[in-house]
């Protein structure tokens, strides 16, 4: 009885061991899992190599054209022409307004002349008179300044479209980003260059000008 026990003892020992060795086999037979993390493999986004350097390109300044529009309209043959005419035209203005005003200092001093001799309807005849020259000229006061200012309006517009129109040619040629007026000019932050066009603004203005001629 105790041979037929060993036997078996012996016999399930033997099973176990082969059983293991086959799985030793098996395990160093096949491939390793693809779940299993490689050392080599190079994980998104990262490299063992150092990144290159981009190369820092210098930023060019921008380029912004100042002109001094006062400057620009009264020494420009164009700026001339247009301060001549509003000149004229209120010199012609005023002197037509002095001419009726002398007229109705004259008839006023005439009137009081001419009162103690005069009867009571007369007086008052003279008095409406008088009253209607003064109501005719300050009428004629109001139309003579609308008048003068629809000139200088009208004037003044023709000179700014032809500063706008030598300006955009301006900056075509001189490069700038933009032209703008110096009083208006607040604040330059870094990076942008005043250029003083000015000079060239004239110089555009009275070409343009003779051209027409």
């Amino acid at each position: 009885m105790q041979r037929v026990i060993r036997s078996l003892v012996i016999a399930v020992v033997l099973v176990c061991n082969a059983q293991s060795a086959l799985a030793a086999d098996q395990a160093a037979s096949s491939p390793p899992s693809s779940n299993q993390p490689s050392l080599l493999k190079a994980s998104p986004g990262l490299s063992l190599l150092p990144a290159a350097k981009e190369a820092v390109q210098p930023v060019a300044a921008i380029r912004i054209g100042v002109v001094d529009l006062n400057k620009a309209s009264a020494e420009s043959a164009m700026g001339k022409a247009a301060h001549d005419k509003i000149k004229a035209q209120q010199a012609k203005l005023q002197k037509q307004v002095e001419t009726r005003k002398k007229q109705i200092e004259k008839f006023k001093s005439d009137t009081e002349r001419q009162l103690p001799n005069l009867s009571p309807q007369q007086r008052e005849a003279k008095q409406k008179e008088f009253q209607k020259k003064i109501e005719e000229f300050q009428k004629f006061g109001q139309q003579a300044e609308k008048e003068l200012q629809a000139g200088q309006e009208k004037l003044t517009k023709e000179l700014f479209e032809a500063i706008g129109k030598a300006a955009e040619q301006l900056g075509k040629d001189k490069g700038v980003a933009a032209i703008v007026i110096n009083r208006e000019l607040l604040y330059l932050g870094a990076g942008v260059e005043p250029v003083d066009l000015t000079a060239d603004l004239i110089k555009e203005l009275d070409t343009r000008q003779g051209a027409k001629r």
